[in-house]
């Protein structure tokens, strides 16, 4: 997408014009940044790691959670 080296607020505001939501692992992204401002739903995968195994459990929760998100909103999903 073009997008390598943007920084998280940017990145954000980037993914919000092509997608619904931003999914990722980062724990700290609702800290660093005004979720409120964001025009799109955060969701964060709360897992011991990033790796693809331990990350394919949580897809079951992970859809769940992008069918009830809206536009601004955050939501945690985990084990």
């Amino acid at each position: 997408m073009g997008w390598l080296g943007v920084k998280n607020g940017q990145l954000l505001t980037l993914a919000a014009a092509e997608f619904d939501a931003f999914v990722t692992v980062d724990k700290n992204l609702p800290y660093q940044q005004n979720l409120a401002k964001l025009p799109v739903a955060i969701v964060v995968l709360d897992a011991h790691s990033n790796e693809l195994p331990v990350l394919i459990p949580l897809l079951p929760k992970l859809e769940a959670a992008l069918q009830a998100l809206q536009p601004r909103t955050y939501a945690r999903v985990g084990a």
